[in-house]
């Protein structure tokens, strides 16, 4: 339990950083620009994209709580954005929840595909099929199961494709010592 207080306690004080804040905006306009324009509409409440991808970056660096509140502050300047529909403050919560999570597993962690997949699964299952699915319930009119199946194979299929991308493009950003530079300047000895 301590650990664990301890990682949401370093990664609330990434906020005292001025440079967490700008990878934030940084990483917030790529999100909105994959989210947007670089994504496939399935169908009305299935998308494919890449939008994901800036923010789960931000979790990675920055950890649970700001990776929290960067979901939120993401989900709804995208939608204020760009409009899709009713707004649904559930699937806002989910963005938070998916960036709590996603930060728990990477956050000051070493990088593994292994622990992306772990998380990415743990994403996909608690917050794409079982609370995404009962939030578009109502909006929709389906009932839970008739939507359920959809939502569970294109999670299942894009689970292993998003954890290889994000594990790939991390890997490639650190060695290019990209993740180093932005931490350096965040504590000072830029």
């Amino acid at each position: 339990m301590k650990k664990l207080l301890s990682l949401l306690s370093e990664s609330y004080h990434e906020f005292r950083h001025v440079s967490t804040i700008t990878t934030c905006a940084m990483f917030g306009a790529m999100s909105i620009y994959l989210g947007s324009f670089a994504s496939i509409r399935v169908t009305p409440y299935l998308k494919i994209g890449f939008g994901a991808l800036p923010n789960e970056l931000v979790d990675y660096l920055f950890g649970p709580v700001v990776g929290c509140f960067f979901g939120g502050a993401m989900d709804l300047l995208k939608y204020f954005i760009k409009p899709e529909g009713g707004f649904i403050p559930g699937l806002t919560f989910n963005a938070m929840l998916a960036a709590f999570i996603y930060g728990l597993f990477l956050y000051k962690r070493p990088l593994s595909l292994r622990r992306m997949l772990a998380a990415k699964f743990t994403v996909a299952l608690l917050c794409n099929i079982i609370l995404g699915t009962y939030w578009l319930m109502p909006v929709t009119g389906n009932a839970y199961l008739a939507m359920l199946p959809t939502r569970a194979i294109k999670n299942l299929i894009q689970w292993p494709v998003d954890s290889c991308l994000f594990f790939f493009v991390a890997q490639l950003l650190e060695r290019a010592h990209v993740f180093r530079i932005i931490r350096s300047h965040g504590t000072g000895r830029g």
